[in-house]
């Protein structure tokens, strides 16, 4: 047995840990219990050197003292503020209306919903029972099939995930030793490509089954001009406008592709759509001339800026023009012909949109430039998202203070899981795991392709078990090693992982979206307050069987990452560009001193 132990310690640790967790135990304290009876029976056996416990405190000092971490609390907390100051049923309610007599229109509003809620909260506990509390009674209401209503709230949740400010993207990074910067923008755009593929699988559902996804009745759907219309073309018009006004200011900067592009561009035509709207909803046709009087200071002040040589500053006056300009064609196309550019509906989604989505390109637009840290970002979050809540007039010292105490609770969980996996990883280093593994993965046939097959496999199977911040803990930095000797880029690495830990959310038994939805989710008939239908309750095999097509598709989106890793790896060409000509050009200018000798830009030549 002895001889057996000193063999297969990693090993056997390993299978003790698994043991240990499927028994019920705590994380935190059973990777430390863990990682300390090992330790010493290692001792015992001569396999591991007393001195490595010395070690302990200074790794939990490190714990407290990581300033990437710091990020977990501050998105958490923003989260946490938007969601109960009721942005969601906001958002819900609007774009419900905008989607609604759409075949499959609520759950398109749903899966929206959730990516922009994702984008802010990163709360997948939050998203999940917000819109089963808001949509899942109204999607019953009008004859939604039951294991698509509630397959669509439970996957939309989980977009919180993998879209920016992930807080799994944060602990990904951290792990493998990387930016989090960079695996915000690499997973930026595999997380919008996953909500179109939800909205792509509704689409489909509805096509197949008519009655599974229908469409809002006429009477359901509100926001209506005088004339009888909803107004959705002049809302076409205004985005059209706006997303080509933020182009061509985008254009003219030195950022060219990748996320904080996508971005940046997004955030100028949110910000002129908005102006459109205010404009036009405070003078509109009524009073044209005081417009066209607002729209002639902001074109002057763009070309004075422009003339003197403020580029950057210029920028935001032409989308301050742009606006201006829009809301003066409209009030005049108003004023005489009777039609406005301008409806009520999108006056509406513009107002109800706008301060979450400036919310999220103050995060993540001040992350991807460069101007600021993600703990820095998740501040201004935090500022933010207070800020939105007092403007509502929905901001309360109760309010306040249940948020504080959740993102306590959730820190606290977090940093007690990462202290129990730093005594288990000292442990395990100190009997030569991490070369057990490394070995074990960099030795599979098929080399790369070989090591992610094997590796999204076993963590696909893991998350039947464990949640993803266990598995992150946990699982990635024992593979995380492995797949850099490989030379496989860890950014990319990490949001495969990341896309593939959200499926620990709908596994069904024990995913953990599934039992928020099933928290909400009516459990006995209850009689609809609109109808005043008897309704029957949502069973939780409906639940189940619901989330079953999401885990295909999220796995779908896993293996679209591995064949199109261009989707993350544009992060390393977002940067500033430097002119290599002019930079040789400028260090030949540089004149020698009198004690150096004179630069030489060759290559070194051997003697």
């Amino acid at each position: 047995m002895t001889a057996f132990l000193i063999q297969n310690m990693a090993p056997v640790m390993f299978g003790a840990l698994v043991l240990f967790l499927l028994l019920g135990y705590p994380v935190a304290f059973a990777l430390a219990a863990n990682g300390l009876f090992f330790a010493l029976i290692g001792i015992e056996l001569g396999l591991f050197a007393p001195n490595f416990l010395q070690a302990l405190p200074e790794r939990v000092y490190g714990v407290m003292n990581n300033d990437t971490l710091l990020a977990i609390p501050f998105f958490t907390f923003m989260g946490l503020i938007l969601e109960r100051s009721g942005m969601a049923e906001d958002l819900l309610d609007t774009i419900g209306q905008l989607f609604g007599t759409i075949r499959g229109g609520l759950a398109y509003a749903v899966i929206f919903v959730g990516a922009l809620l994702a984008a802010t909260t990163g709360v997948v506990a939050a998203s999940v029972i917000s819109m089963g509390l808001i949509s899942l009674p109204i999607m019953l209401r009008y004859g939604y099939d039951r294991r698509l209503a509630s397959g669509v709230i439970a996957a939309s949740g989980t977009l919180a995930q993998i879209i920016p400010p992930s807080l799994v993207l944060i602990v990904m990074a951290d792990q493998l030793g990387r930016s989090v910067g960079d695996m915000y923008e690499g997973a930026f755009i595999p997380g919008l490509v996953l909500s179109c593929l939800y909205a792509l699988y509704v689409f489909g559902v509805s096509m197949i089954f008519p009655k599974a996804a229908p469409g809002l009745p006429q009477e359901a759907v509100g926001f209506r001009e005088p004339d009888g219309s909803r107004g959705v073309w002049q809302l076409g018009l205004l985005v059209l406008f706006s997303g080509f006004v933020g182009y061509y200011v985008m254009s003219q900067t030195d950022v060219r592709g990748g996320a904080d592009f996508v971005v940046l561009t997004m955030s100028i035509g949110v910000t002129v759509s908005f102006l459109c709207a205010i404009f036009n909803h405070t003078f509109g046709g009524r009073r044209v001339v005081l417009t066209a009087i607002v729209t002639a200071a902001f074109v002057a002040g763009w070309w004075f800026l422009k003339a003197n040589g403020w580029a950057k500053t210029a920028l935001l006056s032409e989308a301050l023009a742009a606006g201006a300009l829009y809301a003066l064609i409209a009030g005049i196309i108003e004023k005489t012909t009777g039609r406005r550019l301008v409806s009520k509906l999108a006056e509406q989604v513009t107002f109800v949109m706008v301060p979450p989505l400036g919310l999220i390109f103050l995060v993540l637009g001040t992350i991807f430039i460069g101007v600021a840290t993600p703990t820095e970002g998740g501040a201004m979050g935090a500022a933010g998202a207070m800020i939105l809540a007092l403007m509502k007039k929905r901001l309360s010292f109760e309010l306040t203070r249940q948020a504080v105490e959740s993102t306590a609770k959730l820190s606290a969980f977090v940093l007690f899981i990462l202290i129990g996996a730093r005594v288990f990883s000292l442990t395990f280093y100190g009997v030569s795991g991490h070369v057990w593994v490394e070995h074990l993965l960099t030795s599979l046939p098929g080399g790369q392709v070989g090591f992610l097959i094997v590796v999204n496999a076993l963590i696909f199977v893991l998350a039947f078990f464990l949640d993803f911040f266990e598995l992150a803990f946990i699982a990635i930095p024992l593979i995380g090693p492995a797949a850099d000797k490989l030379g496989i880029d860890l950014i990319w690495f990490g949001v495969i992982m990341g896309v593939n830990m959200q499926t620990s959310f709908m596994h069904p038994p024990f995913g953990f979206a599934l039992f928020f939805l099933r928290s909400v989710a009516p459990r006995q008939p209850y009689k609809d307050k609109v109808t005043g239908l008897t309704m029957e309750p949502v069973t939780t095999g409906q639940i189940y069987w619901g989330a079953v097509p999401f885990v295909v598709i999220q796995l779908i989106m896993v293996a679209l990452v591995v064949i199109f890793p261009g989707m993350v790896m544009h992060y390393k060409n977002s940067g500033p560009v430097v002119d290599q000509k002019k930079a040789l050009e400028q260090l030949q200018n540089l004149a020698p001193t009198d004690d150096a000798p004179p630069l030489d830009l060759g290559p070194p030549k051997l003697n």
